[in-house]
């Protein structure tokens, strides 16, 4: 059992929890909390810690799955130094970060569902589009705070997509904040960071997916187009949405309209009106 604040797992689980360079050169990341450690694909996890107040009740619920585990015990005062939460839950645990491509994402290597179920539209929908690609990404440039990120990646499960998108300069996936926001979506939805987001956009539409960008210039309506066949939703930066050029990368503008004197809704808020209507659309028979 750890029991000392100088035992070096201790000081690496903080480490990774406060520096993304330290969690990109151990290619880990930090998953807290009973949820993230239940849903945590039991070939990706690498210890687990749990604190000794937690050891009988995780041992009587999770038995199978921490018996395949690496796992240490650690003294209550340790375990709440190590967690990044001000209320820890008693377990956290080390997970090997995911690595996706564009090509695969692309191809649908890496498409999931829901409920076992991944979200299919009608033949006639594809017949009248000509298009069988009916796939569904969300792209963010330059998105910045973790709990929004973690949002649009937890609503992006529940409406289907099948991958997100984002520039170089996004907030860290892996970041302990974004983490909770996701709610366990992060195990399974593909994403990745683009250097080139316009050299991704130009992948995305030679695949016929069509790139809608939310902007406020020259924009129709966002429940005006047909998002059946295969569709990509921009997404900007919270205080200046869209860079210019990546605007002009989109095949078309949309927006949400709004009442009183609001100027833009908030980027996850506007990620999920979006992805639903895509839901919506493709869920209707």
């Amino acid at each position: 059992m750890i029991t000392s604040f100088n035992n070096k797992a201790v000081r690496d689980v903080m480490q990774l929890n406060q520096k993304a360079k330290a969690r990109n050169k151990q290619g880990v990341f930090v998953a807290e909390g009973v949820k993230m450690f239940a849903e945590a694909p039991a070939d990706r996890i690498e210890k687990v810690y749990i604190a000794q107040r937690m050891e009988g009740k995780l041992q009587e619920q999770y038995a199978d799955k921490l018996g395949r585990l690496s796992c240490e015990i650690v003294a209550d005062e340790i375990f709440d130094k190590m967690a990044d939460t001000k209320t820890p839950q008693g377990v956290l645990c080390l997970v090997r970060q995911f690595h996706y491509n564009m090509e695969d994402l692309l191809a649908g290597k890496y498409r999931r569902s829901v409920a076992g179920k991944h979200i299919v539209i009608n033949s006639s929908a594809v017949s009248e589009h000509g298009n069988k690609n009916q796939m569904l990404f969300i792209v963010l440039e330059d998105m910045q705070d973790p709990g929004n990120l973690g949002t649009v990646f937890r609503t992006g499960e529940g409406a289907g997509v099948d991958g997100i998108i984002m520039s170089s300069r996004t907030a860290d996936v892996y970041n302990p904040k974004t983490i909770r926001s996701t709610m366990g979506s992060v195990y399974r939805v593909p994403f990745l960071y683009a250097e080139d987001l316009c050299g991704a956009i130009r992948a995305m539409q030679k695949q016929d997916i069509n790139v809608y960008a939310a902007h406020l210039k020259k924009s129709k309506r966002y429940d005006t187009y047909d998002y059946r066949a295969g569709t990509a939703f921009l997404i900007g930066n919270e205080s200046a949405g869209l860079s210019e050029e990546t605007a002009q990368c989109a095949d078309a503008y949309l927006k949400i309209p709004m009442e009183g004197q609001v100027e833009s809704l908030n980027a996850a808020v506007a990620s999920s009106i979006l992805l639903y209507e895509a839901y919506r659309q493709r869920s209707s028979r």
